[in-house]
């Protein structure tokens, strides 16, 4: 049986050897050339099973190649490896038809696997229909986990699949939605974004579904929701982990169904929109706190995608930093330069607030600085008069270290004295009683309320209240 035969187009003569002899290893034949030309007389001639081909030639882009090899020779597969590792090249990568695209520098073992993949996996009908792409992305970063990134939106941009998108705040959860919408199949139709933490929880269903005239006080006219709005095309669900549950029944309802009523209404609506999600939440842990239905996790899950703070991707600050000086200077104010030590100072940092955080810093330096130069010392200064981001992480360590503190005083004082068996649910009284206690104070007495910020089981709440013979409290009247 002969050997598959690849074809490898690449100007960089290191790169056409290794990748030849790892192919040649595999057990390929492989015929590589330098410039766009040749590969282009070898495809018109039949020749080769795949294709690999780098995007900048000295003849040609090879992304502009892909297209003509197509029309002739649809069934040819084509990786696509580049060293411009951005958003924007995988887009194109993808839409001009690539089966593969590759950042450089890439594992030349997943190259391998790729290759027997693309000769390997069936081939799907349809038309092949180019799209232009943008000549610009709200994405920015080089770093690998952001090529990840790229890829996994690349591949997304021509499906309806519901995506949860996962990272802190200021990592750019939105901006992802918008890149999947803008550059997916219903980007001629409206982007609609809602953030569940910003609207009370009792408005929630109106604003999601809408609502009809007089179904409830102030309802003067009826109102489009807004999976009304985003017929068509994107519903963007932002911090879906604070929905309160009787807008997830109804969320999943529409998931599954494909459609809902307005609040006041009866009659069934229609819904074609794409959902995407995201949250700083640990939705699985707000499942096993009884706060998030597991069956509407699942529908909203397909496919995941996490957004890294940017203190693990370091690497990508620099590029951060250039576009966000040119977009203060866009917006009018002076432009910046950050020396060296300045820009390994930024790199040193922690960044609690993320990607947004330093979209601040940049437009703060641009704004109240009169010097061009931005030095180590001016970052030292703005960074110090940051103050520190508190977590919920930050919090349980510090009660942690607060209750370590108070058992070993305990042990100490009794050494060689081991105290009365029960001791694990004697400590445990003496935290649940308070906490509860305040918890309910501070919520005015509501137990829903409470039950959610302590991340209980209203039941479950309810029952501790009694067991402890904690006293209810009254809300204000």
């Amino acid at each position: 049986m002969t050997a598959p035969t690849i074809l490898l187009a690449d100007d960089d003569g290191a790169i056409r050897t290794v990748v030849s002899q790892a192919l040649g290893r595999a057990g390929f034949e492989v015929k590589a050339a330098s410039n766009a030309a040749t590969l282009w007389r070898w495809v018109s001639d039949g020749d080769g099973d795949l294709v690999i081909t780098d995007v900048v030639m000295p003849d040609e882009n090879g992304l502009d190649l892909i297209p003509r090899i197509r029309s002739i020779r649809p069934e040819l597969r084509i990786i696509v490896m580049s060293a411009q590792n951005t958003l924007l090249t995988a887009v194109k990568a993808t839409e001009c038809g690539a089966f593969e695209y590759l950042p450089k520098p890439f594992d030349i073992d997943k190259l391998v696997s790729v290759v027997k993949r693309g000769l390997e996996t069936p081939h799907a009908n349809g038309d092949f229909r180019p799209e232009e792409a943008e000549e610009s992305l709200p994405l920015i970063g080089r770093s690998p986990v952001m090529q990840d990134i790229y890829r996994t939106l690349a591949r997304l941009m021509s499906s309806d699949l519901t995506v949860m998108i996962n990272g802190e705040s200021g990592t750019g959860k939105e901006l992802v939605a918008r890149a999947l919408h803008d550059y997916g199949k219903r980007k001629n139709n409206a982007f609609v974004a809602i953030n569940m933490a910003a609207i009370p929880k009792e408005l929630i269903e109106s604003e999601l579904f809408g609502h009809e005239k007089g179904a409830f006080t102030g309802a003067q006219s009826r109102s489009a929701g807004r999976f009304e709005q985003a017929e068509g095309g994107t519903l963007f669900l932002d911090e879906i982990g604070d929905m309160p549950a009787d807008a997830q029944t109804r969320l999943l309802r529409v998931l599954q169904e494909g459609e809902f009523s307005t609040v006041g209404g009866s009659a069934p609506i229609k819904s074609n929109v794409r959902i995407i999600a995201a949250t700083h939440h640990d939705l699985k842990r707000l499942i096993l706190q009884g706060l998030f239905r597991e069956d509407l996790f699942f529908r909203l899950n397909v496919v995941p995608i996490r957004l890294p703070p940017l203190s693990e991707r370091a690497e990508d600050i620099p590029e951060l930093v250039r576009s966000f000086i040119a977009k203060a200077a866009d917006e009018g104010l002076p432009w910046k330069v950050i020396d060296n030590d300045a820009m390994d100072r930024l790199k040193k940092y922690s960044w609690p607030g993320n990607v947004r955080e330093l979209e601040n810093l940049i437009k703060r330096l641009a704004a109240l600085y009169s010097h061009e130069v931005i030095t180590i010392d001016d970052i030292n200064t703005e960074l110090a008069d940051t103050p520190p981001a508190s977590s919920e992480d930050d919090d349980e360590q510090g009660l942690s270290k607060t209750v370590e503190h108070r058992l070993s005083t305990y042990f100490t004082a009794h050494a060689g004295e081991l105290p009365a068996a029960g001791l694990y649910q004697r400590v445990l009284k003496e935290v649940e009683r308070p906490l509860i206690t305040l918890t309910l104070q501070a919520t005015h007495g509501n137990q829903i309320r409470a039950a959610e910020v302590l991340g209980l089981n209203r039941n479950t709440l309810r029952k501790k209240i009694r067991d402890l013979n904690i006293p209810v409290i009254r809300g204000p009247k």
